[in-house]
């Protein structure tokens, strides 16, 4: 056998796919019976018995690399779901507020709505392409309008975020 193969090729090779293999199943133990099952086929196929200690070997090491891949994956998940919750506290704290009252003109209103409109013509058309995949990206923005004439409510303005 060759001792390159053995003692750096196959090592890398098994804690690289250990990680892809990882990635894909969420699962370290089964992720090192994976590599075990194949390491086994090719110790009885193409070489002989003293493989099988090299088969123990790269099934510890693999199981030892999937774990530190999934810690690290975790940790990355975590961290993405604080940031979202952040987001989705910080958009109902500012939407929740009636601090920021403006009284428009009837020509600002219908501005506004035509405005509106254009956003959600364009919101429709790129398709959630600018969406932060956090799971509260579709708040509802109202705008509540006032009228200058007659200081009372005209209309509400409701459209959903993309």
């Amino acid at each position: 056998m060759n001792t390159l193969l053995l003692f750096f090729a196959l090592p890398v090779a098994t804690i690289i796919l250990a990680i892809v293999l990882e990635k894909i199943l969420r699962n370290p133990i089964l992720t090192a019976a994976t590599f075990f099952a194949i390491y086994l086929i090719v110790a009885f196929a193409a070489f002989d018995e003293e493989f099988l200690v090299f088969v123990i070997i790269y099934t510890i090491l693999a199981f030892i690399a999937a774990v530190i891949a999934e810690f690290f994956y975790r940790r990355c998940e975590e961290q993405h779901n604080e940031h979202c919750r952040w987001l989705c506290r910080n958009r109902q704290t500012n939407n929740n507020t009636n601090e920021n009252v403006i009284t428009l003109s009837n020509q600002d209103i219908a501005r506004i709505a035509n405005q509106l409109a254009n956003i959600q013509n364009n919101n429709n058309s790129n398709n959630d392409s600018n969406n932060n995949n956090c799971g509260c990206s579709n708040d509802v923005v109202t705008a509540n309008i006032t009228n200058n004439t007659t200081g009372g409510r005209t209309s509400w303005c409701c459209y959903r975020r993309r």
